[in-house]
């Protein structure tokens, strides 16, 4: 009971019943809070969620159910604001054209440029095969309509069709730039996305002898043709750095002079360009020190490139094609995490677990025991296999 007074100084008396909530009442405050009668008869009253009320601007009574009281008030107060202050949006009514304008420019714009390259790719095909109106409107359904037509599309590069590896990649993007819609509130929920079977692959690694056979063809080098080094000297700095560090070539290509000790042979990462996002200082081998000096200009970075991202990658596969070497398993060409997987691949015997977790710049160390694991997958031999005894036979 609650006990209100009758005027100051006076006796208290039991305050009338509350009474009904009018629509008078609901446009006035703007939003409100209530619990389903339903649910409430069936739940009863502790159990049951509580919802938020509230009257659009164009005078349309809407709702939303959020659960405890004092989050369904935490809304409430936020709706309340939103509606007063003339900024209320109804999100569920949002158009894809308006989510993409709002990420691109909180979200995309931020990214690193390879992966904001390879988020703009999967989100160009996404829009290409299903085009959404609003974006309400992507179910699973709507994921399941992607993986299927995507499937039967070529591949650019050999006409093949486009692999379980690259629809994988391209939904995992997908699924993240959804679930910051979900975040925002454009969607109740994020659809259920179910992947690809890839198949198995061999392990590839840039061997020793390959390696060699690589470092003698950078000779042929074209690019880059923007300092006082040669580009053979060039490349096999980098090839040094990338084989003896096992960083990525993102991280090679944005080191900074102002970054590197030669006279302490050390290179410092710092977080804005290491997958890792953590600032870090790794030791140089005098190897590598050795070949960075041939290196030494008046441009800020040490690996200064005067071409697009795309013709490194295309000038390092050319290299391969004059030193006549190819990787096993059918790939035509090593690709730069190649040389990273060597690094783990050679040193995974030497090194602790953690000095290759610094080393190679992982964020978490699951990741560096996936390499460990593969590594030691690539080292088995027929050599160390039980051999059994069979009579009138010579192993030699």
């Amino acid at each position: 009971m609650i006990l209100c007074p009758a005027a100051p100084g006076l006796d208290w008396y039991p305050a009338p019943p509350a009474r009904a909530r009018t629509r008078k009442d609901e446009t006035m405050s703007r939003a409100w809070l209530f619990q389903d009668h339903r649910r409430k008869r069936l739940l009863g009253e502790e159990k049951c969620p509580w919802s938020v009320g509230w009257v659009d601007p164009a005078g349309k009574r809407r709702s939303k159910k959020i659960g405890t009281r004092s989050k369904a008030e935490d809304y409430r107060r936020k709706l309340e604001g939103e509606l007063t202050a003339g900024i209320y949006q109804d999100l569920r009514r949002a158009t894809w054209d308006q989510f993409l304008a709002e990420y691109e420019s909180k979200v995309l714009v931020h990214m690193r440029p390879e992966t904001r390259e390879t988020t703009q790719y999967a989100l160009n095909h996404f829009d290409r095969i299903i085009g959404p109106k609003r974006l309400a409107s992507i179910k699973t359904a709507t994921i399941d309509e992607y993986v299927s037509t995507r499937r039967t599309e070529a591949n650019r590069k050999n006409g093949s069709s486009v692999s379980p590896a690259t629809i994988n990649r391209e939904l995992r993007t997908i699924r993240a730039v959804l679930r910051k819609a979900v975040r925002w509130g454009y969607l109740a929920r994020c659809p259920e996305f179910e992947f690809l079977r890839e198949p198995g692959k061999l392990v590839t690694y840039v061997h020793p002898e390959d390696f060699q056979a690589i470092y003698a063809a950078c000779d042929s080098a074209r690019w880059p043709d923007c300092g006082p080094f040669c580009p053979a000297d060039w490349w096999r700095a980098l090839l040094v750095f990338g084989y003896m560090t096992g960083w990525r070539i993102g991280a090679m290509l944005a080191l900074r002079w102002q970054d590197v000790d030669l006279d302490g042979a050390t290179a410092f990462s710092p977080a804005e360009d290491n997958k890792g996002k953590r600032d870090q200082l790794v030791p140089l081998h005098a190897l590598v020190v050795d070949h960075l000096q041939r290196l030494v200009s008046f441009h800020a970075l040490v690996f200064a490139w005067n071409h697009n991202q795309r013709a490194v990658l295309s000038e390092f596969h050319a290299l391969q094609d004059t030193a006549g070497v190819k990787p096993i398993g059918g790939k035509a060409h090593y690709g730069f995490h190649d040389l990273r997987r060597a690094f783990a691949t050679l040193n995974s015997e030497t090194l602790t677990a953690d000095a290759l977790q610094l080393m190679m710049q992982h964020r978490a160390y699951a990741t560096t025991q996936r390499y460990i694991n593969l590594a030691r997958q690539a080292s088995t031999t027929a050599d160390k296999l039980f051999v059994p005894k069979i009579s009138g036979h010579s192993a030699g």
